[in-house]
């Protein structure tokens, strides 16, 4: 497992493209036949991805989590993005198709992924948070989450919202999951932008064609940044930065946060005029 270290406010502004991107931006999750992790201390978040092919993958614990297996004081939030699949818990198949998600909770001895067809493998997200309680393991349907819808065609934005894990749903110790779809014609996210002073958010855009891009903004309200973004792609965002982005074509994101605080509206609004 891969660690990864944030930089603070005042290092962030005093770097260049390639210093941004290889400490706010994740690649290279998603590998046929294997399962890749990346440890982040942002709110020490696991991220990565599965992609079983003939064979299913288990979920182990690295040396580096000095654990028995990997939700022994974790839970995990999973989201496929690829073909059918299933995701098997301590011996209970889910199936998961496109969008599906799954929360698995902490002391789940077991956990392994495998796609229906290798030819079209499901792929997997996976975001893990330490949890202090336990909570039963539970499949959201995509058509079933908790869905907002938000924007308008004038200001480029009109999206979905669908909430998969959170206080008002499926139960969890601190993560809150789900994911944003931008609708036809609509290109930004998250405008007006905020930060998290109580936790953190991490964003895999997926959905992005090949021949397009988001231009995902970052940083401190007054000293803004940006990542170019490409499909299956995680930024990192920690409480002191905003997150919000604009594509060349619409897209899709799932968003994921862990913290003290699991409210989703705890946030602190940015002013446009504020912005520089």
């Amino acid at each position: 497992m891969t660690m990864h270290y944030l930089p603070c406010p005042t290092e962030t502004r005093r770097m260049d493209t390639a210093g941004l991107r290889d400490r706010f931006l994740l690649g290279g999750l998603f590998v046929p036949g294997e399962v890749t992790l990346r440890f982040v201390d942002l709110d020490r978040v696991v991220v990565g991805g599965a992609v079983p092919t003939e064979e299913a993958l288990t979920l182990e614990a690295p040396p580096e989590m000095a654990s028995e297996f990997f939700t022994e004081r974790r839970e995990v939030g999973v989201l496929n993005v690829g073909g059918a699949g299933s995701v098997t818990v301590d011996g209970e198949r889910h199936a998961m198709a496109f969008r599906d998600g799954l929360y698995v909770g902490r002391g789940s001895h077991e956990v392994s992924f495998a796609s229906d067809d290798a030819a079209e493998p499901a792929r997997f997200y996976i975001v893990s948070y330490p949890a202090h309680a336990e909570h039963p393991t539970t499949h959201v349907a995509h058509a079933d989450a908790e869905a907002t819808e938000l924007g308008t065609v004038a200001t480029a934005n009109r999206r979905i919202l669908r909430k998969y894990f959170h206080p008002g749903g499926v139960k969890t110790a601190q993560l809150v999951m789900g994911v944003t779809e931008l609708q036809e014609g609509s290109v930004w996210n998250t405008m007006p932008a905020h930060t998290h002073a109580r936790r953190t958010e991490v964003y895999l855009y997926f959905r992005v064609p090949k021949d397009a891009v988001v231009v995902h903004l970052m940083g401190e309200p007054d000293q803004t940044r940006h990542l170019v973004v490409r499909d299956e792609e995680v930024a990192l965002s920690p409480g002191w930065s905003i997150h919000s982005g604009c594509g060349t074509t619409a897209y899709s994101f799932c968003w994921a946060m862990g913290g003290e605080n699991q409210v989703f509206a705890d946030m602190q609004g940015v002013a446009m005029d504020e912005l520089r």
